[in-house]
């Protein structure tokens, strides 16, 4: 007999995601002295930052973690609440329902598989962009609008898809002769696009993107991330 971290048994890799989520939470939030498999049914969202900022960078391998936009951003996302402050989540507490269980409004997957698609999607494209901070990746379409609408035309920033999961856009802004500026978020790339063209020849590809919100020249910014063949090509 000896102790050990948690263990989940699949018979099929369809559990696989709701295995990771159970070994995530009982590990992060079990007392040592507890009866046995008995993890709290609710936690406080500190803590489960903590917890998330850990596996981020655990996963991703990566020493650059979560931001504070990054946690308000994911409160507002597992509680389906965007008029709370950042100081009024840090009071609040989240269950096991809402952290892998309830559906995310409109769409068809839970919290704990929208998170894990991003981990999985980050640690096999795009370590050395997050790593270089390149990617806001935690932030909502709404507050995109927000910060692109007053931007140059072809000002860009990278976002997490809110649709799909492991899936990465990128968001920009086009200004029209008159002034007005309209916001266009790209249909999102998943890792098997990524595999295919990486992310930074796919942003050198993109004529319409200059400036790295908010204001780094594209080329400055992705240069080092650009295949060398594609730069000799041109």
């Amino acid at each position: 007999q000896v102790l050990s971290l948690p263990i989940v048994v699949i018979v099929h890799g369809n559990q696989d995601n709701n295995a990771k989520a159970t070994v995530l939470w009982d590990n992060a939030f079990s007392e040592i002295d507890r009866v046995p498999f008995v993890v709290a049914e609710r936690v406080p969202w500190e803590k489960m930052c903590d917890t998330l900022n850990l596996k981020f960078m655990a996963e991703v391998q990566t020493t650059k973690g979560l931001l504070k936009d990054h946690y308000f951003f994911l409160a507002q996302k597992i509680f389906n609440d965007h008029s709370a402050s950042f100081e009024d989540f840090q009071s609040r507490s989240v269950s096991w329902a809402q952290f892998n269980k309830e559906i995310l409004p409109g769409r068809g997957f839970t919290f704990w598989q929208w998170f894990d698609g991003v981990l999985d999607l980050t640690k096999r494209c795009l370590k050395s962009y997050w790593s270089d901070r390149l990617i806001i990746g935690f932030i909502s379409k709404q507050y995109v609008c927000k910060l692109l609408s007053t931007e140059p035309d072809g000002t860009f920033l990278l976002r997490f898809s809110d649709s799909e999961i492991g899936g990465v856009t990128i968001a920009h802004v086009i200004r029209g002769k008159d002034g007005s500026s309209q916001v266009e978020n790209i249909q999102p790339f998943s890792a098997k696009d990524l595999s295919i063209r990486s992310l930074g020849d796919r942003i050198r590809d993109l004529g319409q993107l200059r400036n790295l919100y908010p204001n780094t020249p594209k080329d400055q910014a992705f240069g080092s991330h650009y295949n060398s063949e594609c730069v000799g090509a041109e």
